[in-house]
């Protein structure tokens, strides 16, 4: 495991936005983090990554998950909510663990818990701009449903730069940060994992990225939901396996990608 990996943490962590200012990490000095001079494929993570976490978006999702599960299991929302981030921290995602302890059927809940208002989602003209600027394909992979994935893209303005979205039934519902997950993606969108570039604002969706050879991009959030990210405000440098680290997408793209140096 690498110096500052995250796989651990405390079993709880306050939910919502953080308040803190956040700090700009970069990898230890001997390390070689990797560039964009070959990448061919451009991957972004949906939620918390390619919009800001300040529109407070995944806190919708978050709380219908927790109706969904206390309507289903007919518990209290208290318990719902409980099961919910237990089933997340242990399954990586909440409807892994729904559908391996309580074999639930995927369509309704996905359908239920991204049935949300997208008001506080903003067209966004300059990182359109910079995506579009991407050479080579661009694709879209989330954890969540196509459709969501759809809906927010289209919000923000930049749903025709992609050439495909690869969601969780994609990837037979095994989600991030699995590597099946991940060769399920490449195998079906063609990724040769050298030529690619990973953006996600979970540091534990990157580690497979990097050992399959991909350049590795954490996307800063300040929505906590995870252990993972109480533990990241202990971290002083990156972890290896995070090749870059971005308080803004559209600025990294445009300073950092398209014109490096």
């Amino acid at each position: 495991m690498a110096k500052g990996d995250p796989r651990g943490g405390a079993d709880r962590v306050p939910v919502g936005i953080a308040t803190e200012p956040p700090m700009l990490l970069v990898p230890r000095s001997d390390v070689t983090r990797r560039g964009f001079a070959a990448t061919k494929v451009w991957i972004f993570d949906l939620d918390n990554t390619l919009y800001p976490a300040e529109c407070n978006l995944f806190a919708e999702v978050d709380r219908r998950m927790g109706e969904f599960i206390s309507h289903y299991l007919g518990v209290p929302f208290a318990h719902a909510r409980h099961l919910q981030k237990t089933y997340y921290r242990q399954f990586g995602t909440t409807l892994a663990g729904l559908m391996r302890v309580h074999k639930l059927d995927p369509t309704e809940f996905l359908a239920y818990v991204h049935d949300i208002d997208l008001s506080t989602v903003p067209e966004l003209p300059e990182l359109r701009a910079e995506i579009a600027a991407l050479p080579g394909r661009r694709l879209i992979y989330t954890n969540g449903s196509k459709r969501h994935a759809e809906r927010v893209a289209e919000k923000l303005g930049v749903l025709d730069l992609f050439d495909g979205i690869c969601d969780i039934a994609a990837c037979d519902y095994v989600p991030k940060p699995a590597a099946e997950a991940f060769e399920r993606m490449i195998k079906r969108h063609g990724v040769a994992p050298q030529e690619a570039a990973m953006f996600e604002d979970m540091p534990m969706n990157l580690a497979v990225p990097h050992d399959l050879g991909m350049t590795t991009v954490l996307v800063h959030s300040s929505y906590l939901d995870h252990p993972v990210q109480t533990e990241m405000k202990r971290w002083s440098e990156l972890p290896d396996h995070i090749h870059h680290m971005t308080l803004d997408l559209q600025a990294f793209l445009a300073e950092t990608v398209r014109r490096p140096g």
